[in-house]
C-alpha cells in the first residue's frame, strides 16, 4: 500500500470523537473542539453507550480494552456453550432408548457440516476484523464501511455456492449412510445466512464493539435451542416418532438460531449508522480501492484464516473418518463397539471442552483488532506487553476450568450423559487436549494480527502431519485414548513453531510469560486439590451415578473451587495484572490487602 507510510504520522493525531467509539487513546483536542464535540456527543453516544458510561475521562489501555472485549466475548460464547452442553440433558433423555445412536448421526452430520462452515466463514470474520482495524488505525473509516458492504455481497454469493455443494454432495459426503443424508441436507440451508453474519460480526470485532457480537451468538445459542427441544419433544415423546427425524430437526435448529442471530446484528448496525457516518466524516479518505481491490485483499487474508480456521475441524474428521477404520484393524471390538468409542471419544466430550476452548476463541477474537492496531502503529513495547498478557490471560482463565472439569469428569459425564467410567475418563483426557487446541487459537490469530498469516499455515500443517503419522501407533498403544494424545501431539508442535515466531516478531518477555503460567498452573492444582476434597466429602452423602445428585456435587465443587481461585488470583495480585484495577474493589469487600 503506497500510502501506509505517509499515515503513520497521522495515526496518533486521531479525534477524540473517534476513540470515543473505539475505546482508544487519543490526542485532547482543543478547548473550541472539545464544546463542538459535547453538542454532538448525544448522536454519537449510542455507540457503546454502556461501556463509556463507565469509563472515566482517562482513555482505556489496550490491556483494559482487551479484557473489556474478552469480557463480552466470554460471556457471549461461555453462555452459547453452556446452552449448547446444558441441552443435551434433556435432548438425550427424549431420545431413548436410541440416545447414542442419535449423538452419533448428529455429530457426524456436524462434523462434515463444521468444515463447510469453515470453508465458507472460518476466515472472514478474522480478516474483516483484521483489516477493518488496519484501516481505522490509519483514520481510514470510508474504506472500512466500503469493506463491509463488498464483502458481503462476495459472502452472500459463496454461501449459496457452498450451501448447493453441500446439499447436492450429501449422498457422497456420507459414506454411504444413508440417515446421514437428511441430515446434511438441513444443515446445508445454514450457509445461505451464516457467511453474511459472519462478515457482520468481523466487522463489529474490528470495531472493538463486541457487545453486538457476543449478543447475537448468545440470541443464536437460544433460538436453536429452543426449536431442537421444542421439535425433538413433540416427535419423540409426543408423537412417539423416529430419532432420526427429530435428529434432523435438530439440526435445521442451527438455520433458526442463524436467522435470530442476523436479526440482532442488522438491528445493532442500523442503530448505530449515524456514528458511523460521523467516524466516516472524519476520514482522511486518502487512500482509494476499487471494489476488485478490497475483495481481493479480503480473499487474501481471508484464505490463511480459512485454512487455520479449521484447524479443530481437520483434527476431529481425521479421527472421524480414520479411528473406527483402524480399530477395527488392532482390536476385536464389533463395529457398534468402536462406533460407541467414538462417541464417547468425540460427540460426548465436544459438548463440555469446547466451553472451555470457547475461552481461548474468545481471547483470539477480542486480541486480533488491538494486535493488528498496535503493530500498524508500529508500537514494538505496546505490542510485546499485548501478546504475553493475551498469552497469561489465556492460562489464568482457561487452566482453572481445565481443572476444575478434571475433578468433575465423573459427575458431569453423568449429569450430561450417563455414569460410565471410561466415558469420564476420556473427557478429561479431553479437556487436557483443550488447553492445546485454545492456545493454538490464540497464537494462530495473533500471528496472523502480525501478517504471518502463511506461517501459521505451514505451522498448521506441520501439526496435522503429526496427527496423521501419529495416529495409527498411538491407537494401536492406547486404543480409545491414541486419537487424543495424537492431537494433543499435534497442537504441541504446531503450538511450539507459533510461539517461537510470535517471539520473534514481537520480542515479548518469554520468561517473565512462562513463570506466569506456571504461578497459574500452581494456583490451579492448588484449587484442584480443595475441589477434589470436597468432591470426596460430597460423594461421602450423595451419589455421582444420580443426574440430580451429581448436578448438586457440580455446584457445589464448582463454588468451592472458584472461590478458592479467586482468593489465591488476589493474593499474587495476578488478577490485578491480568484484569486491571477494577479488581480492587472486590479486594476491598473481601477486606484483602
Amino acid at each position: 500500500m503506497t500510502d501506509k507510510t505517509k499515515h503513520e504520522n497521522e495515526l496518533k493525531e486521531t479525534p477524540s470523537r473517534m476513540a470515543r467509539y473505539h475505546n482508544t487513546e487519543a490526542v485532547v483536542p482543543p478547548k473550541k473542539e472539545r464544546k463542538k464535540e459535547a453538542v454532538q456527543a448525544t448522536e454519537a453516544e449510542p455507540i457503546e453507550a454502556a461501556a463509556t458510561a463507565a469509563i472515566p475521562k482517562k482513555q482505556a489501555s489496550a490491556q483494559e480494552r482487551m479484557v473489556q472485549s474478552t469480557a463480552w466475548l466470554t460471556i457471549g460464547n461461555i453462555f452459547s456453550r453452556l446452552l449448547g452442553a446444558v441441552y443435551v440433558i434433556p435432548w438425550i433423555a427424549w431420545m431413548q432408548p436410541h440416545g447414542l445412536e442419535a449423538n452419533y448421526l448428529y455429530t457426524k452430520g456436524y462434523n462434515v457440516y463444521a468444515l463447510f462452515l469453515m470453508i465458507s466463514t472460518a476466515g472472514i470474520p478474522a480478516a474483516v476484523a483484521k483489516q477493518t482495524a488496519r484501516y481505522n488505525s490509519m483514520n481510514e473509516y470510508g474504506l472500512s464501511k466500503k469493506l463491509l458492504f463488498y464483502t458481503m455481497r462476495l459472502m452472500t454469493v459463496g454461501g449459496i455456492i457452498c450451501a448447493a455443494i453441500m446439499f447436492i454432495g450429501a449422498p457422497y459426503l456420507s459414506q454411504g449412510n444413508a440417515d446421514l443424508v437428511p441430515v446434511m441436507r438441513s444443515l446445508s440451508v445454514v450457509l445461505l445466512i451464516f457467511p453474511a453474519m459472519s462478515v457482520m460480526r468481523g466487522f463489529f470485532q474490528g470495531n472493538n464493539n463486541m457487545k453486538p457480537y457476543a449478543i447475537s451468538q448468545i440470541i443464536e445459542q437460544i433460538a436453536r435451542v429452543c426449536y431442537m427441544l421444542a421439535s425433538a419433544f413433540i416427535i419423540m415423546q409426543i408423537n412417539n416418532g423416529s430419532y432420526k427425524t427429530a435428529v434432523v430437526h435438530s439440526t435445521f435448529a442451527a438455520f433458526i438460531g442463524v436467522a435470530f442471530a442476523m436479526g440482532v446484528l442488522l438491528f445493532s448496525l442500523l442503530k448505530e449508522r449515524s456514528a458511523f457516518r460521523e467516524l466516516i466524516k472524519e476520514s482522511n479518505n486518502q487512500i482509494t480501492f476499487s471494489g476488485r481491490q478490497l475483495i481481493l485483499q479480503m480473499i487474501q487474508q481471508a484464505v490463511p484464516f480459512i485454512i487455520v480456521g479449521s484447524a479443530i475441524s481437520i483434527f476431529k474428521l481425521i479421527d472421524q473418518y480414520s479411528f473406527e477404520k483402524i480399530m477395527s484393524i488392532v482390536t476385536d471390538n464389533s463395529a457398534a463397539e468402536n462406533a460407541d468409542l467414538f462417541a464417547l471419544i468425540s460427540a460426548n466430550p465436544d459438548k463440555l471442552t469446547m466451553v472451555v476452548i470457547a475461552l481461548g476463541t474468545a481471547m483470539a477474537t477480542a486480541g486480533l483488532p488491538l494486535i493488528t492496531e498496535r503493530f500498524t502503529k508500529k508500537d514494538h513495547q505496546g505490542l510485546a506487553r499485548l501478546v504475553t498478557n493475551n498469552i497469561q490471560l489465556l492460562f489464568f482463565v482457561m487452566m482453572p476450568a481445565t481443572v476444575g472439569m478434571i475433578v468433575l469428569a465423573y459427575p458431569l459425564n453423568t449429569l450430561f450423559y450417563w455414569p460410565n467410567v471410561l466415558g469420564s475418563q476420556l473427557l478429561a483426557a479431553s479437556c487436557v487436549v483443550g488447553i492445546m487446541m485454545g492456545l493454538f487459537m490464540v497464537c494462530s490469530t495473533m500471528l496472523q494480527g502480525l501478517d504471518g498469516n502463511m506461517q501459521a499455515v505451514w505451522f498448521l500443517a506441520v501439526g496435522i502431519f503429526v496427527k496423521a503419522v501419529a495416529q495409527f501407533p498411538l491407537t494401536y498403544l492406547f486404543e480409545a485414548y491414541g486419537p487424543l494424545v495424537a492431537t494433543f501431539a499435534g497442537f504441541l508442535v504446531a503450538n511450539m513453531f507459533l510461539l517461537d515466531r510470535i517471539h520473534v516478531i514481537t520480542n515479548f518477555p518469554f520468561r517473565e510469560t512462562m513463570t506466569a503460567i506456571a504461578k497459574v498452573t500452581a494456583m490451579s492444582i492448588i484449587m484442584g486439590i480443595i475441589a477434589f476434597v470436597v468432591k470426596f466429602g460430597c460423594e461421602m452423602v450423595l451419589s455421582s451415578d444420580s443426574k440430580m445428585q451429581s448436578m448438586i456435587i457440580i455446584i457445589v465443587v464448582a463454588a468451592f473451587g472458584g472461590f478458592t481461585y479467586m482468593i489465591l488470583a488476589l493474593k499474587t495480585r495476578m488478577a490485578d495484572k491480568l484484569l486491571g484495577p477494577r479488581v480492587d474493589g472486590i479486594r476491598r469487600r473481601l477486606r484483602m490487602r
